[in-house]
């Protein structure tokens, strides 16, 4: 997807689009169909992630993240399961190591020290996102789109990098994602910057063809472990 596109260029320029309401309506009623299919189809492996993190150190097998950013930069509830320590956000901000590598923008710390036995394992095969479906049923994110992003990342950077604001603003045009067209490209191997280019093209070029190419290989990216 997008081969002849230099996403390692710096100086990307981003083509105009402006959705047709066709577009939308479909995605929309994509988005319902497929996330009612996923949560009916996966609910007994939804069931058993819950009691095996609620066995392993019985706390709330869920996880509610309040700083992430929706379409149009507005707050969202970012539903995932809990894959870390109940008290994991402040022993990050205690360990000026962890807290560094988070602050500079990489997602997938190797090794993570608060990342339980259950976490590490559903956080390979991106089990620990599948409540996002109820975020999609919501309004909140669609299935494919843009990484949601935390708003202090959003802040930082930006005031690091002013000209990358073209990037940012193209990937709050549209819902975030639960996947994308970063994830199925294998994003481990992708640094922060060349990812916003990417996004935001990818937002910039939508069309029902893509999305669906996103989704049809999204099966196969998780299997190799590459979308977490």
């Amino acid at each position: 997807m997008y081969k002849n596109v230099d996403f390692s260029n710096e100086h990307l320029l981003l083509p105009e689009y402006t959705p047709s309401p066709f577009y939308l309506i479909a995605l929309r009623v994509i988005d319902i169909i497929v996330s009612i299919c996923a949560l009916i189809i996966f609910s007994p492996a939804l069931i058993l992630v819950s009691l095996a993190i609620l066995i392993e150190d019985k706390h709330n097998p869920f996880y509610v993240d309040m700083s992430r950013l929706g379409k149009d930069k507005k707050r969202i509830k970012f539903y995932k399961f809990r894959s870390m320590i109940v008290n994991a956000s402040e022993m990050e901000r205690k360990n000026k190591e962890i807290y560094k590598q988070i602050r500079s923008g990489v997602h997938k710390i190797e090794n993570h020290p608060y990342v339980t036995k259950v976490g590490r394992f559903i956080r390979k095969y991106s089990i620990d996102e599948m409540p996002q479906f109820l975020n999609v049923l919501s309004g909140e994110m669609s299935v494919v789109g843009a990484r949601a992003l935390k708003h202090d990342e959003v802040e930082k950077f930006l005031k690091e990098e002013p000209s990358y604001a073209k990037y940012m603003n193209a990937l709050f045009e549209f819902k975030p994602g639960i996947t994308g067209i970063w994830q199925v490209s294998g994003r481990s191997k992708i640094d922060f910057k060349t990812r916003l280019r990417m996004e935001a093209y990818y937002n910039r070029k939508r069309n029902l063809l893509t999305d669906i190419l996103v989704m049809l290989k999204t099966p196969l990216a998780v299997l190799k472990a590459e979308t977490h």
